[in-house]
């Protein structure tokens, strides 16, 4: 399993209405073309960074300009790419500002520099594999 963490934004309440509408039916999690499951996770209640390097979440509140206490949490199926739908979701996430991180770069990334096909230490945001290219080579 992939896992991409989106931090719109604007209130946690906008992001579940705009997952609402878009994905109508199902909450907690909802589920995007079958094998992208989303969910909101939080410092609070739930997991948010608990297992992160401290680097990877000051790098996160440096691109906001806050410390986030929530966050959309992306879990992608190694059974399909995910590519499009990553990007797909992350847009809609993303249309008012924010940053997206994933398990592949130590970045936090803008949509501009998602869509624009930005390119840092050698990786593209959700570029899983160049990275295995990159760093799992035999």
């Amino acid at each position: 399993m992939r896992t991409v963490f989106v931090f719109p934004a604007g209130e946690r309440a906008e992001t579940v209405a705009s997952l609402d509408r878009h994905l109508p039916q199902q909450r907690e999690p909802w589920v995007l073309a079958g094998s992208l499951y989303i969910d909101i996770d939080d410092e609070q209640s739930g997991h948010l960074f608990s297992d992160w390097d401290p680097d990877d979440v000051a790098a996160v509140e440096a691109a906001l300009g806050h410390h986030p206490t929530w966050a959309v949490q992306i879990d992608i199926s190694g059974r399909i790419d995910g590519t499009a739908e990553v990007r797909q979701l992350v847009t809609l996430l993303l249309e008012h500002g924010g940053v997206a991180t994933d398990d592949y770069s130590d970045r936090a990334w803008t949509l501009q520099e998602i869509e624009s096909g930005a390119e840092f230490d050698g990786l593209h945001f959700f570029d899983f594999r160049t990275y295995h290219e990159l760093y799992h080579k035999r």
